[in-house]
């Protein structure tokens, strides 16, 4: 995430906006690959239950896949 420039502090929190994939630096990438390994690695010791794949196959990283489960 990076910070929106176009507005300075709205409610007193500054707001975000998310990067473009060529605007990563090296650590954002690190992060978007470990959160796609701890995906795969809850998508792939889940029970072969469709119901839960259901609940959780919107869920954008692997903190709020944990969370739901």
């Amino acid at each position: 995430m990076k910070p929106n420039l176009a507005f300075a502090v709205s409610n007193g929190e500054p707001q975000f906006l998310e990067k473009a994939r060529h605007e990563y630096t090296h650590e954002d990438k690190k992060k978007a690959n470990l959160d796609n390994v701890a995906k795969d690695i809850l998508f792939k010791t889940l029970d072969k239950d469709k119901n839960m794949f259901s609940k959780i196959k919107n869920c954008p990283t692997a903190k709020d896949i944990w969370e739901r489960i």
